[in-house]
């Protein structure tokens, strides 16, 4: 995974008011990686309400707020689908899901947390599912087969946080709001709002200087 992928999801979830946790500070590369080196990030988030319900499957910024505390896997195969194939032969996507690093998280969220009744959210953060059935929803059954209680696509996170930029600030403390937000005052990035409008024609852009 490389560090914009993992800038993008810390980005989104700060953005929504999560208190963000890198799990290692180490790159691991001539070895396979061990199943807690699988956990990329650790969120948690300070103004969750016990009784809340959970989250929906497919995660939105609209049900984060339902998310108490969660570990987060990013898997930015950005050229790939994670189809039924795909899942079954791939067999790193949730090692980060094994009984001993789930006995071993405890230790990243505050000790006042183990007993208020909110669970513990496992999120993976992917390219994208199928589209069509039945492969879209056997990729969800197999997902949740193996423990994963969400998903969030980078296409989702992306089009939050492009809606949240201003472009006349400047985000000088992160290069990944930095470079979008840049992008975004030179009109090559497109609407978010224009997805849902196809056949709109595309706004004049300003002239260059």
């Amino acid at each position: 995974m490389s560090a914009i992928d993992e800038g993008i999801v810390r980005e989104y979830f700060e953005q929504n008011g999560f208190l963000v946790r890198q799990a290692r500070k180490y790159q691991v590369s001539a070895r396979r990686k061990t199943g807690d080196e699988e956990i990329d990030l650790v969120v948690y988030n300070p103004a969750w309400r016990r009784g809340s319900r959970r989250p929906d499957f497919f995660l939105f910024s609209s049900e984060l707020a339902l998310v108490h505390k969660a570990i987060v896997a990013v898997k930015g195969w950005h050229t790939g689908v994670f189809t039924p194939a795909t899942l079954k032969s791939s067999p790193e996507i949730f090692r980060f899901l094994e009984e001993n690093v789930l006995k071993e998280v405890t230790r990243f969220f505050p000790a006042d947390t183990d007993d208020d009744g909110g669970a513990l959210t496992k999120i993976l953060v992917l390219p994208s599912l199928p589209t069509a059935e039945p492969f879209r929803s056997q990729s969800v059954e197999l997902l949740k087969a193996h423990g994963i209680d969400a998903i969030i696509s980078f296409r989702a996170m992306l089009l939050d946080i492009l809606d949240k930029i201003e472009i006349n600030q400047n985000y000088s403390k992160s290069d990944t709001l930095q470079v979008m937000r840049i992008l975004k005052n030179y009109d090559l990035l497109k609407d978010a709002q224009l997805d849902m409008f196809p056949d709109r024609a595309a706004a004049p852009r300003r002239p260059k200087a």
